[in-house]
């Protein structure tokens, strides 16, 4: 990952929040920070360093140049190994959940036992390729080990947004067909079509959130006239 990315957890977040309502969430369903499947969790980081960067708190800097920032990287990389370790489990046959031995972990990355050690003790970080085999145990990528905090955090909002924006197109897409299927006085004027609906709905959305996911539901109701202009050939010729 490009260390001069620009991330903005919290900026994302509210992004995030502003989607909750059109998905049918509360804040607590997609956005909690502790245990197993929250953010910390996800993005290997330590509760207090996510609950500062939701608030829009700069961390403390501990990067500098030269060495130091070479140091501060291996320490980082190193620190999120560690954390794969500690919190991705295997169940033992006995049902006990524990943590993987370095033995295991070291086969996957293509390295010994004893180098994984020593790196683990010295703070070392392992070349990309080794780093790479050793996110993969876990089901990470590289980036999950590289990535600043601020990159961190926001590279898992970011996929919960993705995620809440698909979300919200299908039940916008839902809701304005169950509308158009009623026959109450509610039902809606045949003069608007999907997109103003959506956009309707979204009135109180930030722009830069809706905008994507009108455009979606553009796209799926211009595959539907699509799919229903080629129907009615079919039927037309048959």
């Amino acid at each position: 990952m490009n260390e001069g990315y620009a991330a903005d957890p919290a900026r994302t977040a509210q992004d995030i929040i502003s989607l909750l309502g059109p998905a049918g969430l509360e804040r607590e369903d997609v956005l909690r920070v502790e245990g197993e499947g929250g953010l910390a969790y996800a993005s290997g980081l330590p509760v207090e360093d996510v609950q500062a960067l939701l608030r829009g708190e700069p961390l403390p800097q501990g990067e500098g140049g030269g060495a130091d920032h070479v140091e501060e990287r291996h320490r980082r990389v190193v620190a999120r190994i560690v954390f794969l370790r500690s919190t991705r489990l295997r169940t033992s046959p006995d049902g006990q959940r524990r943590a993987y031995s370095l033995a295991e972990i070291a086969a996957a990355a293509g390295t010994s036992t004893q180098w994984l050690d020593k790196m683990i003790r010295t703070g070392k970080a392992p070349n990309l390729d080794h780093a790479a085999g050793i996110a993969g145990f876990f089901g990470e990528s590289i980036e999950f080990l590289v990535a600043t905090p601020a990159q961190a955090l926001d590279r898992v909002l970011q996929q919960i947004h993705k995620d809440l924006l698909q979300r919200t197109v299908a039940r916008q897409e839902q809701d304005i067909q169950r509308l158009r299927s009623t026959g109450s006085a509610g039902s809606p004027d045949p003069g608007l079509g999907v997109v103003d609906y959506a956009a309707r709905a979204l009135a109180d959305v930030p722009e830069d959130t809706a905008q994507p996911i009108i455009a979606l539901i553009e796209s799926i109701a211009r595959r539907s006239r699509e799919e229903r202009a080629r129907e009615g050939l079919t039927d037309a010729h048959g």
